[in-house]
């Protein structure tokens, strides 16, 4: 009976053994790669090589765009800069056309002739000053001068203007007889009998 227990037992069994890693020393040779792995490495060396040089050529582009924009930029700033300076030229050398207005000295409007110069000396009268000088009976005289860019009908008293000529304008009166011409400031008697620069008080 024991002989039968003894042979109906069995021997234990060993535990599964793990894997185990080899090292490699110094002695130990690499593998060569294979013909696919080499084909592989070179497809992938000629793909980085072939995205770097469209890279390059990338940024070459953007910086000849980007070197197109600032010429750009600078010619139209350029032109824009020469548009406004010839618009100011134009500005400033196109005289402004001013009024004048013939009043006594207490600002009363009068009539044009006796501010003109030819029609005071013509009257035994003088121009002195900005000031118009006619004679009157019993040894006086009345002055008269311009006023610019004031308004008034004969018998009124001038509204609005200054008695002192204005640079660079075209002045005339009421009736189209040139006082002053203008242009870059300077003045001049006309054609027409009217008196020069004769502002001022």
């Amino acid at each position: 009976m024991t002989q039968d227990d003894n042979q109906g037992a069995q021997a234990p069994q060993e535990p599964p053994r793990r894997g185990s890693m080899r090292f490699q020393d110094s002695s130990t040779q690499a593998r060569q790669p294979s013909l696919a792995e080499q084909r592989a490495r070179q497809q992938a060396l000629a793909e980085q090589q072939r995205q770097e040089a469209l890279a390059a050529e990338a940024a070459r582009a953007a910086e000849k765009k980007s070197s197109t924009k600032k010429k750009l930029l600078i010619g139209t700033g350029v032109t824009v800069g020469l548009v406004g300076l010839v618009a100011t030229f134009y500005t400033v050398a196109k005289p402004e056309n001013v009024t004048a207005v013939c009043t006594t000295k207490d600002g009363i409007v009068d009539q044009d002739d006796n501010c003109d110069e030819r029609y005071v000396t013509s009257h035994g009268g003088y121009h002195s000053g900005g000031f118009f000088f006619i004679p009157i009976g019993g040894g006086g005289y009345n002055s008269y001068r311009y006023n610019y860019g004031g308004t008034g009908t004969i018998g009124q008293r001038v509204s609005g203007g200054s008695y002192t000529a204005p640079s660079n304008a075209n002045v005339s009166t009421k009736s189209g007889k040139t006082v002053q011409r203008g242009g870059f400031g300077i003045s001049g008697k006309s054609g027409s009998g009217g008196s020069g620069k004769s502002g001022g008080s």
